[in-house]
Formats: C-alpha cells, sequence, structure tokens
C-alpha cells in the first residue's frame, strides 16, 4: 500500500529563493531513494513564499528513511524548516 505525504510550506517572501532552490535540489536527489515513488514540488501562484509538496513512498517505512537521508537532514532540516512560518503536512494511504 503507498504513503503519500501533502505538505504545505510557508516562508516569508524574502525567503522564496532560499527555498525554492533547496526544493529543487531535493527533487533532483530523491527519486535516487529506493522506496520513492515520486517527489514534486509546487510553488503556489497566488501567495508568496507558498509552497505545495507531494510525496509517494512504497510505505510508511519508505518514508522514514526518506526523513534519514543525507540530503533531507541538510536541505529540509537545515536549510528550509528554519525559514518557515508555517507548515502543514497531511499522511494517507491507499486506499
Amino acid at each position: 500500500m503507498a504513503f503519500a505525504v501533502v505538505a504545505q510550506y510557508q516562508c516569508a517572501p524574502a525567503d522564496t529563493d532560499t527555498v525554492r532552490d533547496a526544493l529543487r535540489k531535493m527533487r533532483e536527489l530523491v527519486p535516487s531513494e529506493p522506496a520513492n515513488l515520486a517527489y514534486e514540488a509546487h510553488e503556489i501562484v497566488d501567495r508568496p513564499g507558498g509552497f505545495l509538496l507531494y510525496e509517494r513512498y512504497t510505505d510508511r517505512a519508505g518514508f522514514e528513511a526518506h526523513k534519514e537521508t543525507e540530503h533531507f537532514a541538510e536541505l529540509i532540516r537545515g536549510t528550509v524548516f528554519p525559514l518557515l512560518k508555517e507548515r502543514v503536512i497531511t499522511f494517507a494511504e491507499t486506499v
């Protein structure tokens, strides 16, 4: 059963370029993870500093392994998270 993650991030407009660059780097790296099925990052058109991520993994364990990678630690925990004013995460499983 696939495990999906939908994340909404909001940063200050002044931090948009930094967050966008980090998410672009993640988009290049995450597909090489064994359990990753999809990783898409979008910038919300009518909300400056707003981003929407959609990720799919073979299972929750695959997502947990994703959070332990060096690129997650550097780009998400180290770069993106400190700049966020708001973060909303939704977890879902295939029905």
